[in-house]
């Protein structure tokens, strides 16, 4: 696995990885964590993939980090 690139963004760390002839973008935050596999021919370049990763991006997987959160604290106290 090879680390193409850690986008540093104040609500979750964010970085990149080509693996398999993927891109894994992984996003954490507070002992969670999303990923997301991407197929490397799906995406002309890096510089592509970094521009996809926008505000838009990543606030829906901070919302989702929010949501685990909820899902996780109603696992704990069950």
């Amino acid at each position: 696995m090879r680390t193409i690139a850690e986008i540093h963004h104040p609500k979750c760390r964010i970085s990149v990885f080509l693996w398999n002839q993927k891109y894994l973008v992984k996003l954490e935050q507070e002992g969670l964590e999303q990923t997301f596999k991407i197929n490397q021919f799906d995406v002309p370049d890096e510089a592509v993939l970094k521009e996809m990763i926008n505000e838009e991006f990543i606030e829906s997987a901070v919302k989702r980090f929010d949501e685990m959160r909820t899902s996780l604290s109603k696992m704990i106290k069950t």
